[in-house]
């Protein structure tokens, strides 16, 4: 049973509450909190969809396992509830997998991701999951000389990858999809869907519920040692635990230069009306990109609005997450600016919901899975935003991971993925971390302006900078 979500006044834009998935789907019932210590042969810690997906796959595999999941507020309230409903074959880290490993392995990479939007899509609907998924592909738009190299650039390395249903398409047959304002061409790839969020998350729980498993929500964990996760109500302790934090994992007991928990923030707008999707198109229900380097997503929902999102405040110092999803003020108003940027006739639509999120970013920009196997850890994230879909993934590597050490199973495909056991170097301490990632964004929001007015195909040397410094390049 949903709880009914808060009511906004009518014409004010509701700031925060988790996400506009959660006020549209109503929020959780809430499970039972850890009420002492106990054993797992398992222990998950995080109920998003990395920690789901790991529990629904282990427990398919081998019923017998105990397994326990610990969710510090309830399934789904981190990024896995307040995405932009992406789930499409995008993976953090893909080229430098192949300079470390071959373009082989890279290519084998994006096999999988490419075969696990498939996958989600699978499940939901063996499972009876109603995410209102639409598989309507990706369509990544340029509107600038500079966005459109780096599109068609992007469009070959894209299929040398092996995505050979890919299409490059010129302005007209963009706007024959969506008529996105000045947009001189896109790409587009059929493996991509779009979902919503809460919907997913909440049937997927449920689902692993059905199965047998422990889930634990109101538990935060404040550390996880080997064979032990720690709550303030009791310690669970497990030959394996698997830390699925992904944006919150800073928070933990030495981990706060792991991943950095980077900000995205979203706005949805009230349903539009049929006279006006006229004027925009988008009946393929793609979802919709950009190739600008504070780059944009979005989304046409089941129920005819636009939730779109883009970076707000990208990062908080020392790591610090917002509980609430409350965005500021200018970040909304920069949003709105976008969408209207895209969509003229959007001038005087209302903006009914608006909400912020963490994503876990590594320091090389890599999405790994890793068990230590003189440990029993593991862990899974670093998406960087593609977390949809990769975490499907994650959950199936990790069961495969998992499987093989306790011996009950060998190494498999997934196993053998370069993402596998990937090592990551930490982030730089404060006060370096905040005025690295301040200053980096700022030059790439200078690039953008400065490739929308000076016209030039190559991409501004101010964003180039920037790549090499952070690690993206």
């Amino acid at each position: 049973m949903n709880a009914p979500a808060p009511r906004t006044p009518e014409g004010h834009t509701l700031n925060g509450h988790v996400s506009h998935w959660f006020h549209d789907h109503g929020l959780p019932a809430p499970r039972e909190p850890l009420t002492g210590d106990a054993t797992a042969d398992v222990c998950i810690v995080g109920g998003g969809y990395t920690g789901l997906w790991t529990a629904y796959y282990l427990k398919k595999a081998a019923p017998f396992l105990r397994i326990t999941v610990l969710e510090q507020k309830f399934c789904g309230y981190g990024a896995s509830g307040r995405n932009g409903g992406w789930l499409y074959n995008g993976i953090a880290g893909r080229d430098r997998y192949a300079k470390l490993h071959g373009r082989d392995a890279a290519v084998r990479l994006q096999e999988a991701m490419n075969d696990t939007v498939a996958e989600v899509v699978r499940v939901a609907e063996e499972e009876s999951i109603d995410a209102d998924v639409h598989r309507g592909g990706v369509l990544e738009v340029a509107y600038t000389p500079a966005q459109l190299t780096r599109l068609r650039a992007f469009h070959e390395d894209e299929v040398a990858y092996g995505d050979r249903d890919r299409t490059l398409l010129g302005a007209r047959e963009t706007a024959e999809r969506i008529r996105v304002s000045g947009a001189v061409g896109s790409t587009w790839t059929p493996h991509g869907a779009r979902l919503h969020p809460a919907k997913l998350v909440t049937g997927l729980a449920a689902a692993v519920d059905a199965l047998g498993v422990s889930i634990h929500e109101s538990t935060p964990v404040t550390e996880i040692k080997p064979k032990h996760a720690i709550t303030p109500y009791g310690t669970v302790r497990a030959p394996y635990v698997l830390r699925c934090t992904e944006g919150f994992t800073a928070a933990l007991k030495g981990l706060r230069r792991e991943w950095l928990p980077m900000n995205s923030s979203m706005i949805v707008t009230e349903p539009i009306p049929a006279e006006l999707w006229d004027t925009i198109g988008w009946e393929g229900r793609e979802t919709l990109g950009d190739m600008a380097h504070a780059y944009m997503y979005a989304q046409r929902t089941a129920d005819d609005r636009i939730a779109l999102g883009g970076r707000g405040v990208p990062y908080r110092y020392g790591s610090r997450t917002d509980n609430d999803g409350r965005t500021q003020a200018a970040t909304v108003d920069a949003l709105r600016s976008l969408l209207v940027r895209f969509f003229p006739a959007l001038a005087r639509t209302r903006i009914d919901h608006a909400w912020s999120g963490v994503l876990g970013v590594p320091r090389d920009w890599c999405a790994t899975v890793t068990l230590d196997r003189s440990t029993g850890l593991g862990w899974a994230g670093g998406y960087v935003g593609s977390g949809v879909a990769t975490a499907n993934l994650a959950g199936r590597t990790l069961r495969d991971l998992v499987r093989q050490d306790s011996g009950q199973g060998g190494a498999t495909e997934l196993t053998s993925l370069p993402w596998a056991g990937h090592k990551v170097r930490k982030w730089e301490p404060e006060p370096l971390r905040w005025l690295g990632v301040q200053s980096l964004y700022a030059a790439y929001r200078t690039a953008d302006r400065r490739e929308s007015t000076l016209h030039c195909p190559s991409t501004d040397r101010v964003a180039g900078w920037a790549d090499r410094i952070s690690g993206r390049g």
